[in-house]
């Protein structure tokens, strides 16, 4: 058995031919391009196997489907340990649960709602809401387990949408909390973005009774600190969050507030926090990094790709393309 130094030093040898096929600058040029050229730049670059996979551009997605199956592979087969896997995958899981139990309440199929597969199976999601027995959930992720329980139970007596959101993304949360308590990235990393996303919500909710009811109890913020979301000067908001991390992403969603236009700024932020925080710190990684780094450019990536694409087909300009973009 190889020692986890020959392990990591054998998957940063993989991760150095894989980075070999990133796009990379390309991806700032398919934007200055017309769809069609751009697609055709695209296919050439071998992305997502090329013109085996797709022969026109209203078919990116296939591309994408195919690059984001390779990643999922690769990180199935190389993650250095379970917590990291977990951080990356079970996202999807929860996501996935909570769309089957929202669909079968409704009576609908929740085929089109579902991403990836996660750490488990879509099938046997599926089965488990279809059966109303949860058990083979909870030999893979038990918070899982109990978050389709708790609700099922809630909408047999109040059909409320909202609130199931509340019960997976709590359980989603504190689930990756545990498995990453001995990371201190990843743990950093998560209670960021857990308070960025209670901020978020604070805004968007606009009431402060709102907010608490979907407030995540983990990060670094409490709630107490989070009413000062609710003055009515903004200058007052901002300077309540002064000196914290946090400042520059309060400003962008206050910004949107006032102007009523959608969180876009910062929900960019939010979705690119971890692969900001790697890329700023490229040439210092150590040990796992490298593994987390080239995961989340990959996502980056193949999130950019779906950007350029839908923009370029609806027609915006060049700056407004690049504007959207994750960073990388």
């Amino acid at each position: 058995m190889q020692s986890p130094k020959m392990e990591t030093e054998y998957t940063n040898g993989v991760i150095a031919v894989r980075e070999k096929y990133l796009l990379k600058e390309k991806l700032a040029r398919l934007c200055e391009l017309n769809a069609e050229e751009a697609f055709r730049m695209l296919l050439d670059s071998g992305y997502g196997g090329g013109a085996e996979v797709a022969t026109s551009v209203y078919d990116y997605e296939k591309l994408i489907a195919v690059e984001e199956e390779k990643l999922d592979a690769f990180i199935l087969e190389y993650a250095p340990n379970e917590a990291i896997a977990a951080y990356l995958l079970a996202p999807r899981d929860f996501h996935n649960a909570k769309a089957c139990v929202k669909a079968a309440f409704l009576g609908e199929d929740a085929t089109k709602l579902l991403a990836p597969k996660g750490i488990i199976l879509v099938e046997l999601i599926r089965s488990c809401v279809e059966s109303g027995n949860f058990k083979p959930l909870g030999e893979y992720i038990p918070a899982l387990q109990t978050a389709c329980e708790q609700a099922t139970a809630l909408l047999e007596t109040e059909p409320s949408g909202a609130k199931v959101g509340v019960i997976f993304e709590r359980a989603l949360y504190g689930y990756l909390a545990e498995k990453v308590r001995y990371n201190r990235v990843l743990r950093d990393l998560l209670n960021k973005k857990v308070d960025m996303t209670n901020i978020l919500t604070a805004l968007r909710a606009g009431e402060e009774k709102i907010a608490l009811d979907k407030y995540l109890p983990i990060g670094y913020l409490n709630s107490k600190q989070l009413s000062a979301l609710f003055e009515s000067d903004s200058e007052k908001v901002i300077k309540s969050f002064a000196g914290t991390e946090y400042c520059e992403f309060v400003k962008l969603c206050l910004q949107a507030k006032e102007k009523k236009q959608p969180f876009t700024q910062a929900e960019k932020l939010l979705g690119g926090i971890e692969a900001a925080y790697f890329a700023r710190r490229k040439y210092d990684l150590q040990k796992n990094q490298p593994f987390l780094y080239y995961a989340y450019r990959r996502r980056a990536e193949n999130a950019n790709v779906r950007i350029a694409f839908a923009c370029l087909l609806a027609g915006l300009s060049e700056t407004e393309i690049k504007a959207r973009l994750r960073a990388l």
